[in-house]
């Protein structure tokens, strides 16, 4: 899929853990992997800005487009 989610660079820049960013967020641990992990197919918007307040950041510093002429790597 040529979208390539960062949560955890973002996390790391923030130095905010998991499970931290999950209770401010409000949504599971294991939810918030799975985004994390680029394993999730949709995210809700709420969720998505829920993320971005809690880490003071835009959607773009979180999800990224890459083409497919440009190659990535599938899962």
């Amino acid at each position: 899929m040529p979208i390539i989610v960062n949560l955890d660079v973002m996390m790391a820049k923030r130095k905010i853990s998991l499970s931290q960013l999950a209770g401010k967020v409000g949504i599971t641990l294991p939810n918030l992997s799975i985004l994390k992990n680029s394993k999730a197919k949709a995210v809700r918007f709420s969720t998505l800005d829920a993320i971005c307040k809690a880490l003071d950041c835009q959607p773009g510093d979180i999800l990224e487009y890459v083409s497919e002429s440009d190659g990535y790597i599938t899962y």
